[in-house]
């Protein structure tokens, strides 16, 4: 999301090999995890680069000035720059906290390593999910953690980043609210996304309380797909939830405050890098107060679901961009303000994570090379 979105998603609550991983990212057969489709890749890459070119390309530059733009970056100050480089470290520290949540006995700098390497992948590759599992797994299991301790965490961490990111329109709504700045539309929404947010709350709890309720749950959700999709195996959705279930529930019920902390820290840590920059530009002069500039933030976060290219880029640039103009920011502001945080929460950690991937398998052909050859090997 040009944010926190790693390679957590997709089949990491479920359908994820047990099997067990060594550090080349294969499991003890030799079968690589994670397999990759090159075509789905090339076609990916292609989405990606088309909706990159459409938005900053295409809409921008009728939106706004990139000249306009840069020029108030260049205004800003010294201090407002050490400032946003303080914030920016500030954020890839906080990024490590979920994980370590969710994997009690890691260290801070094997998550740090995990979590910039499966950052740079998620969103710097197209369609990098397959991969980044893979590698995720290879990581952990060099870590000497099972491979029952890395699906558990891996799932766990994807489904509380969503949970969390679901929560922020409704806080951010509910700020404007307070702040008496809401309008109509705005508390409409405010009270569909809390909905929204309750029910899946509701769903997880019924999904942890019991293999049985898990399975009941999964059967009305089969009963659904299946009119969807008539050739769907019948238990998918049933099967997929009790294995969530069995990965996730020791670590939700031991560490579902700890997680709940650490994921809206990290959050919190993207928007406070954002205001910094705003307030770099300007602050109120900008035509915008911290609690619109959360609602925009928080709001434009949900366009990272749209399945489209790696972290959101693009589209939670366009909705971060339209929501601070709308809120009162010049265009060319708001476009200066979302250009100074993409850069400062995302190219950090992409050049991180290549640094942290090229660490790990330093560190893996070493463990490699020390370990003990079979009698007869050259």
């Amino acid at each position: 999301m040009g944010d926190d979105s790693d390679v957590t998603t997709g089949d990491a609550a479920g359908g994820v090999s047990d099997g067990v991983v060594d550090e080349t990212g294969s499991d003890v057969s030799g079968a690589p995890v994670g397999g990759l489709d090159w075509r789905k890749q090339l076609v990916a890459g292609l989405i990606t680069l088309a909706v990159l070119v459409v938005v900053f390309v295409g809409i921008f530059p009728k939106f706004a000035n990139y000249g306009d733009a840069w020029a108030s970056i260049q205004q800003m100050s010294i201090g407002s720059l050490v400032a946003l480089g303080l914030a920016t470290l500030l954020n890839i520290v906080v990024y490590v906290f979920p994980y370590m949540a969710a994997l009690p006995g890691i260290r801070f700098r094997d998550a740090f390593v995990v979590r910039q390497t499966s950052f740079m992948i998620s969103n710097a590759v197209p369609a990098g999910g397959a991969f980044g599992l893979g590698v995720q797994y290879a990581m952990l299991a060099g870590y000497r953690f099972t491979a029952a301790q890395a699906t558990s965490a891996i799932a766990v961490t994807s489904v509380w980043n969503m949970l969390v990111t679901l929560a922020l329109p409704a806080l951010g709504l509910t700020v404007l609210i307070v702040d008496g700045d809401a309008n109509r539309n705005q508390v409409v929404g405010s009270v569909v996304s809390l909905a929204a947010l309750v029910l899946i709350v509701v769903v997880m709890v019924v999904v942890l309380r019991s293999e049985g309720w898990a399975r009941r749950l999964g059967g009305w959700g089969d009963a659904v797909v299946h009119r969807v999709r008539p050739s769907t195996a019948p238990g998918t959705v049933a099967d997929a939830l009790a294995r969530f279930r069995e990965q996730t529930y020791d670590v939700v019920a031991r560490r579902w405050g700890p997680l709940t902390l650490t994921n809206f820290a990290q959050q919190f840590s993207q928007f406070f890098v954002l205001l910094v920059a705003i307030y770099g530009l300007g602050g109120r002069s900008t035509g915008v107060n911290p609690a619109e500039v959360f609602a925009a933030f928080a709001i434009a976060r949900l366009a990272g679901f749209i399945p489209v290219t790696p972290g959101g880029l693009g589209t939670v640039d366009a909705a971060l961009v339209g929501l601070l103009s709308a809120f009162g920011m010049s265009k060319d502001e708001a476009l200066a303000a979302d250009l100074l945080w993409r850069a400062a929460t995302f190219v950090p950690q992409v050049v991180i994570g290549i640094v942290t991937f090229l660490v790990w398998r330093v560190q893996a052909a070493r463990r490699g090379s020390s370990r003990p050859q079979p009698a007869g090997a050259t």
